[in-house]
């Protein structure tokens, strides 16, 4: 079975997050990208299955800029086969993405695509279930334990009130959570065959679908910086103020 894993190039979660002076975005110069984290994870769970005898093939894909090749490379590095890189220099939308990714897998068939739950930049959490909703395949979003069997897979789910277990049957879409697994690190030597396996790149206007923006940013602002906490003498006095000056009661 071929597992595809699309991945986001993002800036680094340990990163400060900038805006720009005039309110119309996010300052990237000069700031670390990497990997989605959540994209990490999916990586790592197509490798786990992959060393398991599950998958035969593991293709990584991106959608942005020429700078998503270093994304891709790390994504080889840490166990993949082949990577494609489609090209855009405008931000794209998770309906967007949906639709490339439904073109690329028609094109390479896999039998699972695997993406994170939602990337960190845009907080979006909507192109898994997008894809799957294009493909007319099932999906198992938010998953935290995978399991397959023949062309079934068993998909832990985590949901507000715990976790679920349901069986899908492939092919579909998983979207990975935060505890799924542990993502490896790519060793040196793993980094070096990465620079050699295969990496397509091609431009979005070459799968002839529709990805104009539907949203358009405003305004861009940092989060008000949050007020100083105050000491209390006792108890009633906590719960005087949380009645009556913060109205929580």
């Amino acid at each position: 079975m071929k597992i595809l894993v699309p991945v986001k190039r993002v800036v680094d979660y340990n990163v400060k997050i900038r805006v720009k002076a005039d309110g119309t975005g996010v300052d990237l110069a000069n700031v670390k990208m990497s990997m989605n984290p959540f994209d990490e994870i999916a990586v790592e769970e197509a490798v786990r299955l992959k060393e398991a005898g599950v998958a035969s093939e593991i293709v990584v894909v991106s959608i942005g800029v020429q700078q998503a090749q270093e994304t891709l490379r790390t994504g080889l590095a840490m166990g993949a086969d082949r990577a494609i890189l489609i090209k855009s220099d405008a931000p794209v939308e998770p309906l967007g993405v949906a639709k490339l990714l439904k073109a690329v897998v028609e094109e390479e068939q896999p039998g699972m695509v695997i993406v994170g739950k939602q990337a960190i930049d845009d907080d979006a959490n909507q192109t898994g279930q997008m894809l799957s909703a294009l493909l007319g395949w099932g999906q198992g979003a938010f998953a935290s334990g995978i399991k397959v069997e023949g062309d079934v897979a068993s998909v832990t789910r985590e949901i507000d009130g715990g976790l679920q277990n349901v069986t899908i049957k492939l092919p579909a879409v998983m979207t990975a959570d935060l505890r799924l697994n542990e993502p490896r690190y790519a060793s040196l030597p793993n980094i070096m065959k990465a620079k050699k396996k295969p990496l397509d790149t091609k431009e979005a206007a070459d799968y002839g679908v529709d990805i104009a923006p539907r949203l358009e940013v405003l305004s861009t602002a940092e989060p008000e910086a949050r007020k100083a906490g105050i000491k209390v003498e006792s108890v009633a006095e906590l719960v005087d103020k949380l009645k009556n000056e913060a109205s929580v009661l």
